[in-house]
């Protein structure tokens, strides 16, 4: 026992990690249980409130649809002279021809509007003042016409005839099937005198198809009426029933405008939606079993062996950790709080614990970013200064100037004078597109047209044996370029291409290739000796240009610099054959 406190006390700090992870796991494990399964429960029924509020929406619509129909089939049989005069004319006239055709008339009517409700599977019957009936299906609803007169049903219809009324039937003691009815009085409109009733009898069984597709275990639908007698259900067991609780907690959730209601009622626990459909005087309810959808939500027993088991785990892991954790980590913190400010190569001794070994790596793995970072920053200040160098050069040569206005001298002199003119006009566009911000692009369309004045004022100078022909990609035209981009190269064909020939051609092509801008400078001349299998020239520095003072290995390392080395300059040459110069750019 004194062993054991010996070492508990040289490895205190271990201990109050372990019991302080202990408590803090299992607190938080059953913190987090608890809370998931309240929280899961409260998604539940938001979501129930939203889903079954959508299917009684459906449910009401079904409904609404069987009682337009019914509707339709009274206002036919109500404004029908024919049905009229078979239910209220006297028999005195039986057997004559007219009496044969009314009452042959009306019962072709009523099978017409019989046609029209054949997709509700409903029994239609009518019953006159003077006696005559007609039913179309007596398995229905079989009801003698003696009894229905005097029925109940007949008794509200009358009471008030204005309207259709849903009533409930439990059956005949022959035929112990339910069935609801909607009834109509039939009534001079002038007069209000009663002359007969329609009834349309549908089966409950046929009644509950309009809401069986939403019902499942557990999820129940219940048509109640005013009086709290279940008239239909999918739960056949209910039918017929009185449930005043029932009503009453529909009636609370239709007056309040609750979107469910948590209720214990026909001995159980129950969430209740409810909405009242006033065509028919009856409330729709939906219960679902409250223990039923939250069994299948969450398995509580599942739950707790899940988290049992991972608190388990939790605790070996954190004793091994914590073991190796506070064996180590005291060496680190001594070696990393030697490291001087500023000094990015004092790097520490990495050992210990996995844990430990991978902050070392870490923080070694930092000061090595830092110094490529250190190292880059260099370098990018350096080709930063390398290219504002470079943008120096690129301005107008002098000694093009003096020449190019040397030439126009002579032209007026000669008397050329509009040439002259259009010299100097091609010189002014030149210098317009030239002179300014180096580091602005223009569009293809801008580089072409300066690249033409610039050939024009060669032609002027040195006379047009170099011919120069454009292809350039409709495409194309709007993408942007950097300045001065395609000018070295074409002022290296003229310069250097053709001095062993006497004349010779000069090609631009400008189109889009796999996603880049694609230029290419072709001649004829006399090609370039001694250039290397991977296009480059054989001399970086290159000579100086005689109007930009940009070489074109300068052009090349402007597009990197710029683009990145996906993007550059490409020189193929072949002595004798000619020159072909292809600058890749990105599609800007």
């Amino acid at each position: 026992m004194r062993a054991i406190l010996e070492r508990l006390k040289y490895n205190g700090l271990f201990v109050k990690m372990f019991v302080i992870m202990v408590v803090s796991i299992i607190s938080v494990t059953l913190l987090t249980s608890w809370v998931t399964i309240r929280m899961s429960e409260r998604l539940f029924m938001n979501t129930f409130s939203i889903t079954n509020s959508k299917v009684i929406t459906q449910i009401k619509t079904n409904f609404e649809s069987f009682n337009y129909a019914v509707i339709t089939a009274a206002n036919n049989v109500l404004q029908s002279g024919s049905i009229k005069g078979f239910l209220s004319q006297g028999d005195g006239d039986s057997g004559t021809i007219e009496t044969n055709r009314i009452y042959f008339t009306a019962i072709q009517l009523m099978k017409q509007y019989q046609a029209n409700l054949d997709a509700y599977d409903v029994g239609m019957t009518i019953i006159g003042a003077n006696g005559r009936s007609y039913t179309s299906d007596n398995t229905v609803w079989p009801i003698p016409k003696n009894q229905l007169r005097t029925h109940p049903i007949t008794i509200n219809t009358n009471a008030e005839p204005k309207r259709v009324m849903y009533q409930f039937s439990g059956g005949t003691p022959d035929s112990l099937n339910p069935v609801i009815v909607a009834t109509k009085a039939l009534y001079e409109r002038t007069s209000g005198t009663l002359y007969g009733d329609l009834y349309i009898a549908i089966r409950e069984t046929a009644f509950k198809r309009f809401y069986t597709n939403f019902t499942s275990d557990g999820n129940d639908v219940v048509i109640l009426n005013r009086s709290g007698v279940i008239v239909s259900s999918n739960r056949d067991d209910l039918i017929g029933k009185l449930n005043v609780g029932l009503l009453s907690f529909a009636k609370q959730i239709e007056e309040e405008g609750l979107p469910y209601k948590n209720a214990s009622v026909m001995g159980g626990e129950y969430v209740l939606l409810a909405e009242y459909l006033p065509t028919y005087d009856f409330y729709v309810v939906n219960l679902v079993d409250k223990e039923t959808a939250l069994e299948q939500l969450v398995n509580t027993r599942a739950v707790a062996l899940i988290c049992a088991a991972i608190v388990l785990v939790a605790l070996l892991i954190v004793f091994v950790i914590s073991k190796r954790l506070t064996r180590s980590l005291s060496l680190l913190v001594r070696q990393m709080s030697n490291v001087t400010k500023k000094n990015f190569h004092n790097y520490i001794n990495v050992k210990g614990s996995f844990e430990v070994k991978e902050l070392g790596y870490a923080y070694n793995y930092m000061l090595d970013e830092l110094n490529d970072y250190v190292k880059r920053l260099v370098e990018t200040q350096r080709e930063q200064h390398n290219a504002e160098l470079a943008a120096l050069q690129m301005q107008i040569n002098p000694h093009f100037l003096y020449n190019t206005l040397a030439s126009i001298k002579i032209l007026v002199q000669q008397g050329s004078k509009e040439k002259a003119s259009d010299t100097i006009n091609a010189l002014i566009s030149l210098l317009q597109n030239t002179i300014g911000n180096v580091s602005e692009t223009v569009t293809v369309s801008d580089e072409i047209e300066n690249l033409k004045h610039y050939v024009f004022i060669n032609h002027m100078r040195y006379g047009e044996r170099i011919k120069v022909s454009y292809f350039v990609a409709p495409d194309c035209l709007d993408v942007r370029v950097p300045k001065l981009i395609l000018q070295p190269f074409m002022e290296n064909a003229f310069f250097h291409a053709f001095n062993d020939k006497p004349d010779g051609y000069i090609y631009v092509l400008v189109s889009a290739e796999a996603g880049s801008l694609l230029c290419e400078i072709v001649d004829n001349g006399s090609g370039i000796e001694g250039l290397s299998d991977n296009g480059k020239l054989p001399n970086p520095k290159g000579g100086r240009q005689l109007f930009s003072g940009i070489g074109i290995r300068n052009v090349h390392d402007r597009i990197v610099l710029l683009y990145g080395n996906a993007y550059g300059v490409v020189i193929d040459s072949k002595p004798g054959e000619g020159t072909k110069v292809r600058i890749r750019m990105p599609l800007l």
